[in-house]
């Protein structure tokens, strides 16, 4: 019968290192503080703030609970471990087995948080999808990874809204801009920023032939209050109402209450159409404004925070972080990290977190 002491004993190193990460012993005393605040009776006087320290709690709650239910768990196992050998119960010692191998995934997974150091890492994330080289191809592909990443947001809990969206001229989407909503959306959507590259016969060509098709995606950190990061003078602001119309079914409103945003110092467009009114547009398209400020802002005043979101490179030949080969042979391969699969239908169907983790394991060697 197997002896599992090593394997338990190599369990408890990583979840003690989890603890450093996840600040168990800061959030323990921090919980206490948090849980003092809820129940004051004054906490929902001022909304804001009410809202900023529940979301606090909850993923600190969620942290040290995660924790501390793993640590129970490891507990039990070891216990059940030495009764196996004492006892040589071949069926206890397969429950082991099986009880070291979840833990062991559980651990893989917990250990993403090591990953993100980032500022913003937690915060939900703005999203910008715009086609690129390769005409009606790069509008369709843009729609394609839309679906994408709406896939993987629904398979990884998220929430998605999105926000504006334009038609192609003859299919797909020119543009989409969409929001994440979940703790650490930013921190692992950064992963997928840049220039994506489709390779496939087009079924746009009455040919056949290989086309190649280039659309972007762009992820900078979202605030719940314009106010949060940046002071926005409205005197700085064109603001104009359209009716929305697009390929976008149930994700947009078709009313006259479309806005659209103009930062004229710096000439940044932002748009809603998915709200009810035009109040709740303009709202919301000013949130998306502030984070796309915020992050202009960090990036010039601080190199080291150059990377939120992302370089800008053209959306072309060269310039992709990764590739999506449908034809002559099936692959999709990430050419910052080398990872690449050939179930490239699991990727578009939204199987993206392998592609994640390992650049997110290859940023913490690369910081610049």
């Amino acid at each position: 019968m197997d002896d599992h002491s090593e394997a338990i004993s190599t369990l408890r190193r990583r979840l003690g290192e989890a603890a450093g990460y996840l600040r168990i012993a800061e959030n323990r005393d921090r919980l206490v503080q948090l849980e003092a605040e809820t129940s004051r009776p004054d906490l929902w006087d001022d909304r804001a703030r009410a809202q900023k320290i529940t979301s606090e709690l909850s993923a600190i709650r969620d942290d040290v609970d995660l924790y501390e239910r793993l640590q129970g768990d490891l507990d039990d196992t070891a216990i059940l471990a030495e009764l196996a050998v004492e006892e040589g119960d071949e069926g206890a010692a397969a429950e082991v087995e099986a009880l070291l191998g979840r833990l062991d995934r559980e651990l893989d997974g917990l250990e993403l948080r090591s990953l993100f150091a980032g500022e913003y890492d937690e915060y939900d994330a703005v999203c910008d999808i715009n086609s690129g080289a390769g005409g009606t191809d790069a509008q369709d592909w843009a729609e394609m990874l839309l679906r994408m990443y709406t896939r993987w947001a629904a398979d990884n809990g998220y929430g998605i809204e999105i926000d504006a969206l334009t038609e192609g001229q003859e299919a797909g989407i020119s543009s989409a801009t969409f929001l994440v909503k979940g703790r650490y959306a930013f921190g692992r959507l950064q992963a997928e920023r840049g220039v994506h590259r489709l390779v496939r016969i087009s079924p746009f060509d009455a040919n056949a032939r290989r086309h190649t098709a280039f659309a972007s995606l762009s992820v900078v950190p979202f605030f719940d209050r314009v106010t949060d990061e940046v002071e926005i003078d409205e005197k700085d602001l064109r603001i104009d109402t359209y009716r929305s119309s697009g390929a976008g079914g149930q994700h947009v409103n078709v009313t006259d209450s479309a806005v659209r945003i103009t930062h004229l110092p710096t000439g940044l467009v932002v748009a809603c159409q998915n709200e009810r009114s035009q109040h709740q547009n303009k709202e919301k398209a000013m949130q998306l404004l502030a984070a796309k400020l915020a992050d202009r802002q960090r990036r010039e005043r601080a190199a080291e925070m150059e990377d939120l979101a992302g370089e800008r490179r053209d959306v072309a030949w060269g310039s992709q972080i990764r590739s999506y080969v449908l034809h002559p042979y099936q692959q999709v391969k990430d050419l910052r990290t080398g990872l690449e699969t050939a179930d490239i239908e699991a990727v578009l169907d939204g199987d993206l977190d392998p592609l994640i983790e390992s650049y997110l394991r290859w940023a913490r060697g690369h910081p610049d």
